[in-house]
Parts: C-alpha cells; structure tokens; sequence
C-alpha cells in the first residue's frame, strides 16, 4: 500500500459511486492505472465490498442506540448471531472492554427501542446486561 492507494481508498470512502476516471484525475495516473490498484485491492481484501450510507432519521428512525451487551461466556457467539440476524441491528461486533457485544440498533421512536430491548434482545439465551446509549448526534 502507498500513498496512491490510501488516497484510492479515501475517496472510495468519500463517495464509492466516484469514476475511475475522476479519480485518475485527482491522483495524476491514468484510469487503466486506478482499475488495476483497485482491483488489486479487492484481491487482497483490502476492499471487501462498496456500499450506501443512508441516513435513519429520513427513514423514521429517530432513536439510534449503540448497545452494549454482557452475556454468558458460553452463550457469546450464539447471542451475537441472534443479534445480527436482527432486522433492527445495523451492525454487531464481540468486543473487549465494558461489554462482550456492541451493536447499532435503529427504532422509530423510545418506546420501539424499550420494545426491542425487552422482548427481543433481553429473551436472547445468556444476556445478562444491556446498555444502551442512545446517539444525540453523529459528527463522523
């Protein structure tokens, strides 16, 4: 990896809909130059898919919420899966530090998420504590 294609990356993560041919502009190469460092970049895995970034509130979503989840640790792995195969979850990771999972969850409102919370991911086999914060305002 170099300079060339860390900036490539960069404004991938800008915009992954930017042509080939803007970013050979930006980076001074040729387009045929930008296919080849990208593609490579997928080989490798560096670039594991391109995706849309959408905003939840215009979806009425206004309670976004990152949970963190303490489980039994023989139940961690399973607790993760039922999570992810949640419509509600955006993402969730095994973690260290406070707590064994954290995940994103979106609802439409407080009482949608004490819903979820409570019939959903509280009767998951081997919770033993959620905290959820709940995001006042994204900045990054």
């Amino acid at each position: 990896m170099d300079e060339k294609d860390w900036k490539i990356i960069e404004l991938l993560q800008e915009n992954a809909r930017i042509s080939y041919t803007e970013m050979a502009k930006v980076l001074g190469v040729t387009e045929t130059t930008v296919r080849k460092r990208i593609a490579e970049m997928e080989r490798k895995g560096i670039i594991k898919k391109y995706t849309v970034e959408v905003d939840p509130e215009k979806l009425g979503y206004k309670t976004v919420t990152i949970l963190g989840m303490d489980v039994e640790p023989k139940y961690l792995l399973e607790a993760a899966k039922k999570l992810s195969e949640m419509k509600e979850t955006r993402w969730v990771a095994t973690s260290t530090g406070d707590h064994m999972i954290m995940c994103e969850i979106w609802a439409k409102n407080g009482e949608e998420l004490l819903h979820i919370l409570t019939t959903k991911i509280g009767k998951i086999r081997g919770v033993k504590d959620l905290c959820p914060a709940i995001i006042m305002e994204r900045i990054k």
